[in-house]
C-alpha cells in the first residue's frame, strides 16, 4: 500500500510540474551539444532584421534570437543567424536547418496545421497596409484602380491584397518579388505604383528609400497579422521553452523590470510573482530546463518587451511605428503574458 501511495503521489507531483524530467527534449539537447542556437530571421527589413553599417544584424527579431541564446547559454555569441526569404523559411524550419524562426511570420490556421510547424506565441500585432507616392493624390486603397502593386512572394500579403481588390471590384496589377531590395528598386524606378505589406514592414521599406518623405502610408488596415515565433512539431519541451521565454519578456515589462534595474529587483523584491520570474525561487527555470537566473540574464542583455519595441520602433528609431495594439493590456493594447506561476 505504501509503495502504491508513493507512486500515486509521484504521478500527481509530475502532473503538477513539481518533478522535472532529467533531460530536456531533443532540440534543446541538440542545441546544447552543438554549443549554438540557430535562428531564422528575415533577409533584411528595418526594425526586425537588418545589418548595420558594421555588418552586425539589428532588429526586434534579431534581439529575440539573441535573448533566447542568452536564456540557454548566458552568452549571446552562441548564436548563428540564418537569413531566409519568405518562401524558404518554413522549409528550413521543417528540415531542421534552423531551431526556431523569428521572422515576421503571421500565425495562420493553415500554416499551423499543414506545414509540420507550430507557432509558439504572438510577439507583434500588425495589419496589412499600402504605401503610395505622396504626389499621387491617393488617400484610399480603392482609388488605386489599375495600379501596379509590389508584393513579397510567399507572404500572406499576396492573398490579402487580391482578396481586398476583388471585394471592391477593382483591378490591380501585382508585381511579385522575393526580396525587399528588389521591391525598393522597383518603387524607385516607377515599375510599381505602390507597395502592399504589413504596416511595420511598409514603414521599414519607406525608411530605407532615398527620399522617405516622397511616400505616404495610407490610413487603412486590411487584415490581422499576428507575428509568431515558429518551431517544428514533435518536441513539446522546445515549444514550451520558446513560448514561455517570450511571455516572460512581456511579463517583465508589466512588472517594471528593466535592463537597468533587474539586479536590484532580484535583490530587493518581496513580490512572489517577481521572485519567481527572477529566479529567487527556481521553479520557473526548472520547468523549462534553464538556469534559475535565465530571465535576469535575458533582460540584462536585451531588455523587456517595451525596451525592445522602443529601441526598434519607438519615435527616435528610423522605423517609427506607434505602439498601438502592441501596448500592454494594462495600457489598452493586446500584449498579455499568461501567468508565470
Amino acid at each position: 500500500m505504501f509503495h502504491t501511495l508513493k507512486r500515486a503521489a509521484l504521478a500527481m507531483a509530475c502532473a503538477a510540474g513539481l518533478v522535472s524530467a532529467a533531460q530536456a527534449g531533443p532540440i534543446l539537447d541538440g542545441i546544447r551539444a552543438r554549443g549554438q542556437l540557430v535562428c531564422g530571421i528575415h533577409v533584411g527589413t528595418a526594425g526586425f532584421a537588418l545589418p548595420d553599417s558594421r555588418g552586425t544584424w539589428q532588429g526586434m527579431d534579431v534581439d529575440l534570437c539573441r535573448g533566447l541564446a542568452v536564456a540557454i547559454f548566458n552568452d549571446a555569441s552562441k548564436l548563428r543567424l540564418v537569413p531566409l526569404s519568405a518562401s524558404q523559411r518554413f522549409t528550413a524550419l521543417g528540415s531542421g536547418e534552423i531551431d526556431v524562426l523569428f521572422r515576421t511570420s503571421t500565425q495562420t490556421m493553415l500554416r499551423d496545421t499543414t506545414l509540420g510547424v507550430r507557432h509558439a506565441v504572438t510577439y507583434f500585432y500588425d495589419g496589412h497596409g499600402f504605401m503610395v507616392r505622396r504626389d499621387a493624390g491617393i488617400t484610399r486603397a480603392r482609388d488605386m484602380a489599375g495600379a501596379s502593386i509590389c508584393l513579397l512572394q510567399g507572404t500572406t500579403n499576396e492573398q490579402v491584397t487580391a482578396d481586398y481588390f476583388r471585394s471592391v471590384n477593382v483591378r490591380f496589377q501585382p508585381v511579385v518579388f522575393e526580396r525587399n531590395e528588389q521591391i525598393a528598386a522597383a518603387l524607385q524606378s516607377g515599375r510599381c505604383d505602390a507597395f502592399g505589406s504589413d504596416v511595420s514592414l511598409v514603414a521599414g521599406m519607406r525608411a530605407a528609400l532615398p527620399n522617405p518623405r516622397d511616400w505616404v502610408i495610407l490610413d487603412e488596415t486590411f487584415s490581422k497579422e499576428p507575428y509568431g515565433a515558429y518551431v517544428r512539431r514533435g518536441d513539446e519541451d522546445w515549444y514550451e521553452l520558446v513560448r514561455w521565454y517570450t511571455y516572460a519578456i512581456i511579463e517583465a515589462e508589466e512588472q517594471g523590470i528593466t535592463a537597468a534595474n533587474v539586479d536590484e529587483q532580484r535583490r530587493t523584491t518581496t513580490t512572489p510573482n517577481t521572485r519567481r520570474l527572477l529566479g529567487v525561487t527556481p521553479e520557473l527555470g526548472q520547468a523549462i530546463k534553464l538556469d534559475p537566473l535565465w530571465l535576469v540574464n535575458v533582460v540584462k542583455a536585451i531588455g523587456n518587451y517595451g525596451e525592445l519595441y522602443n529601441r526598434h520602433f519607438g519615435p527616435e528609431s528610423p522605423v517609427a511605428v506607434p505602439r498601438g495594439r502592441n501596448r500592454l493590456w494594462t495600457d489598452g493594447g493586446l500584449m498579455y503574458a499568461l501567468p508565470l506561476r
